[in-house]
């Protein structure tokens, strides 16, 4: 790759994150329900159909979404199942979302269809959920609603530490804190 190329690759990298919440932004809690919330992009990737028991008398029920840990270059964080990295919005103070509209565009949240379950490394008695207004379930850790960065990839870290939305989005780290700030 040439040097050129590589310093747009940087730049775009960079700026993946930036958009039209970034600092002065009006509150993004607008009262407008998201459709990231509902699209197929925003479910998490972790929720799948539970197998039928051997009897096949249960019915189908789908599985909660699994929350995992992985390394970064901030530390061990939460990722779901698929590695795909999880933030929280340190404007969110309790454990109701106001993250809706534009925000829940450009950090969808991480939803569920079940109770949502631990995996690798993560802490089960932190995690848990809230009712957003579209009536869909948020998983929370440590009692913060938690989100993805839409323009992420699995096991790709860009968005640690941005100011959008009105406040900052970081990552969690397994004990429930998110990972420090750098600024």
């Amino acid at each position: 790759m040439s040097r050129a190329a590589a310093v747009v690759v940087i730049a775009l990298v960079l700026s993946a994150c930036a958009g039209p919440g970034d600092p002065g932004e009006p509150d993004a809690g607008g009262d407008r329900a998201s459709s990231a919330s509902r699209s197929p992009q925003a479910a998490s990737p972790t929720e799948a159909a539970a197998s039928p028991s051997d009897s096949g008398t249960r019915p189908h029920r789908r599985a909660g979404t699994v929350v995992v840990t992985g390394e970064s270059a901030y530390g061990p964080m939460l990722f779901d199942r698929t590695m795909q990295a999880i933030y929280l919005f340190d404007k969110e103070q309790t454990s109701t979302p106001r993250c809706y509209g534009d925000c829940a565009e450009a950090w969808p949240p991480v939803l569920t269809a079940g109770p949502p379950r631990a995996g690798q490394g993560a802490d089960a008695s932190l995690l848990g959920t809230v009712r957003r207004r579209d009536g869909s379930t948020q998983v929370t850790y440590d009692g913060h609603p938690l989100y993805f960065y839409a323009h992420e990839g699995k096991n790709q870290v860009l968005c640690h530490d941005i100011r959008e939305y009105g406040g900052l989005w970081l990552v969690v780290t397994p004990e429930g804190p998110p990972a420090p700030s750098e600024s």
